[in-house]
């Protein structure tokens, strides 16, 4: 479904990213992992087009999509929830879901009341405007309202972080439902249990370079890989 290709990313003059390669097969979920500072975030914003690439390819559904605008890339149907969520907070929950829906004008199995009996919390705070939900709920919302748009890929930035271990627990049950649904997930996390139990499949990236791949119970078994790279 999705096929990174030597790509080169830059902030300014600082080469931030270096010959990343990865690949996303349909269906499955493919974990980016890493310290702070690795590369991740900067890998799916490069994905998306928020910070595009300079040099290698991004192929989604075998059109070509490096060069391409973000919202082109949203109506091919990629959706981002980014580590600072973007909900909008002066609309309601309701709302929010609702904006995701229109713009996209995609129909299919996720509907609002589909997601809302995901997250039983939003049609609760149905009328709640987005600035008074906690840190969970607002990650809930952002979860939801990139389901709205009907995508085949759901690029997930940070979702486990800051969050309870409670609410880590229901995320986890809740892209796993996500998935049974046949939805492709590409996730960048730095909890390793967390993305063992979720993920397939994982890449460790390493000051801007992928250093190590394999399927999550591997990485997990491999103490020394964890150690080097994944150890705070």
């Amino acid at each position: 479904m999705l096929v990174v290709d030597k790509i080169n990313t830059y902030y300014g003059i600082s080469h931030v990213l270096q010959d990343v390669s990865l690949q996303v097969q349909a269906g499955r979920a493919i974990a980016l992992l890493g310290r702070n500072g690795a590369g991740k975030t900067t890998t799916l914003r490069s994905i998306m087009g928020l910070t595009p690439p300079r040099a290698g390819s991004i192929r989604f559904l075998d059109d070509e999509i490096r060069g391409l605008p973000p919202y082109d890339i949203a109506r091919m149907g990629v959706s981002y929830m980014p580590d600072d969520l973007r909900i909008f907070p002066d609309l309601t929950c309701r709302e929010n879901l609702e904006i995701a829906r229109r713009v996209c004008k995609r129909s299919g199995y996720w509907t609002r009341e589909r997601v809302e009996s995901l997250f039983p919390v939003l049609k609760a705070r149905r009328s709640q405007k987005g600035s008074s939900l906690s840190g969970g709920e607002k990650k809930m919302l952002s979860l939801g309202r990139a389901l709205m748009t009907n995508p085949k890929l759901v690029i997930l930035d940070e979702p486990s972080e800051g969050l309870a271990p409670i609410v880590v627990r229901t995320l986890r049950e809740t892209i796993n439902e996500i998935r049974s649904h046949g939805l492709t997930i590409l996730l960048a996390d730095q909890n390793l249990k967390f993305c063992k139990q979720v993920c397939d499949y994982g890449y460790i990236l390493e000051k801007g370079t992928v250093v190590h791949e394999g399927t999550m119970e591997a990485i997990w078994a491999n103490d020394d890989i964890v150690k080097r790279y994944l150890a705070v």
